[in-house]
Parts: structure tokens; sequence; C-alpha cells
């Protein structure tokens, strides 16, 4: 039986483009918790950002990963913590200036507001070029020459450049910084976000279940993207939404509907019925290897 169910946010459970969750989503959620079941979001957010994604209902996020795993929390205790060592974030800074359009991001989360992951400084660019790339940068971005903390807990790369160019910059930073893992959040913003090595959302799942005392295959995940796959890959029970990236839809073992239909919404009601009468959700059926490739 499934007893922990974790999901990533932007464009899985959250429609691309809608404000929070929705209502029957945070139904769905509380169907679960009812049924004495366990529910977190694993998302590229910090733990802040939960409020307006919920709706402000805190019941939503105690237990779950942040910042692609890099904070893990139950029953809302901090219980992990992996952080970006500012040195080398620096070193990613100085190199991205050799690119025009991108700039290394590091976030300040003692300066959170209810819709943002902290006030956001840019490191690599100058004011002229960030101005000519104004629609992804914004009028006013907060620029610094240096990065004076010696750890970080969020940082990406911002990028205004087509997707194929944006795959190439991802992949000589991973050639060039090994200290850090560089993926996609989301197939649509002008991110990419940075990881220390070898840390993961799959790992976030691990110590979630270990600290619940549940094993892998008492989890279900969703997710949609690149920095999914890690989670996707590490249970038996990894589940894509239809709008998920081609890479997503090859490794998960299950497939919903599309997130613009509330498709997660919709299996977590299933799990929370499936605790009720011991059956398996009509959901979590194998798909034939033949059609997972396809979207």
């Amino acid at each position: 039986m499934i007893k922990l169910a974790l999901t990533d946010l932007d464009n899985t459970l959250i429609p691309l483009g809608a404000p929070h969750a929705s209502l029957r989503a945070i139904a769905a959620i509380h169907a679960m918790l009812d049924a004495g079941l366990h529910f977190g979001p694993v998302s590229g957010r910090v733990p802040a950002a939960m409020r307006w994604m919920f709706g402000g209902d805190e019941a939503c996020s105690r237990t779950g990963a942040f910042v692609n795993g890099q904070l893990v929390y139950v029953d809302g205790q901090l219980v992990h913590e992996e952080l970006l060592p500012g040195e080398e974030l620096a070193e990613v800074g100085t190199w991205i200036g050799g690119y025009e359009g991108c700039a290394l991001v590091v976030y300040d989360l003692d300066d959170l507001t209810e819709t943002t992951d902290g006030t956001a400084y840019y490191m690599g660019a100058t004011a002229e070029e960030l101005a000519r790339h104004e629609s992804t940068f914004g009028r006013r971005p907060r620029l610094i020459e240096r990065l004076d903390r010696p750890t970080y807990i969020k940082s990406n790369v911002r990028c205004d450049m087509p997707w194929h160019e944006m795959i190439a910059l991802r992949d000589e930073l991973r050639e060039r910084f090994p200290a850090f893992d560089f993926v996609f959040p989301t197939l649509y913003g002008p991110f990419i976000d940075i990881l220390p090595h070898g840390w993961s959302k799959g790992c976030a799942v691990k110590v979630l279940s270990e600290h619940l005392g549940l094993t892998l295959d008492e989890v279900a995940v969703f997710g949609d993207s690149e920095n999914d796959i890690s989670m996707l890959e590490v249970v038996p029970h990894s589940v894509v939404v239809r709008n998920a990236s081609a890479d997503a839809l090859s490794v998960a073992n299950y497939r919903i509907g599309l997130s613009a239909d509330d498709a997660v919404a919709d299996a977590l009601f299933a799990l929370a019925e499936a605790a009720k009468t011991g059956e398996c959700p009509a959901f979590l059926r194998p798909l034939d290897p033949s059609v997972r490739s396809n979207p």
C-alpha cells in the first residue's frame, strides 16, 4: 500500500500559470492525511513559498523536500540540509559572464516575500547587459560583484537564450564545474538550477522515507521535468503527468493525465480511497514499454 505521496509542484500538481494549488488538490491532500497517509511537496521552491502555493494551508507542506531536496522537513522539523559552497559558486558567476544574457543568481532567504523565493542577486553580468534582456531579468535587478557568504541554499543560472542553447550551456556547466549538478526545473522557465554534486530530489525521497519508517515501495512520486528524474528513478511507483518532458516520460513507470486537468489531485484521492479499501488504485498500472517515450 502507498503510505507516502510526494509531488513536484510547478506544472505537476499546480498547472502552468495557476496562482496556487486548486481547491480540489488541497482537498485531495487532506483526504490523504485524514486516511492516515503522508503527503509532501518535493519542489525547487523554498519552504516559505508553500504559503502561497497552497493558499495558506500549512498542513499541505509540513512534510516535504524543498530547493530540489536540499532542505528536507518531516512534520515541520528540518531533518536534513545540503548547502552550496560560496567559493565554487563565485567561479560559476565569473565564468558565466562570458555569455550574453546570462547571470548567476543567488537568493537571500532572509528576505522572503509571499510570492518569491527571496531577493535575487545577480553576478556575472552588467546592468547594461541585463537591461537588454529586461523580460528575463526585470527592470531593476540587484547586481553584486562577488559572493560574500561561505554557503548558499538556493542558486541557479538565469538565461535569455533559445532552448537548444540552454541545453548546450547546461552540458558545459556540468563539465566545467564538477562540484555541482545542473538541472532544468521546468521546460518553460529561463533557469538552470544548481545542486550540490550527488544530491537530488531522489536523495531527499530516501531521507523522507527513512524518517517516516517506510520502504521505497510504499512511496509514490509525481513529476514532470528533468529535476524530477532522480526521484522517478528511486521508487517503483514513479508517476508523470502527461505534459512531462520526454526524459521524464521515459523513466517513469506510470502515467496519468495532464497537470491542467488536476490529474495529480485525482491520483491523491485514489490513494486515499485505496487506504480504506486495500485495493490498488487504477492509475498504478505499468506502462507498455513501447509507449513510454511517446507523449
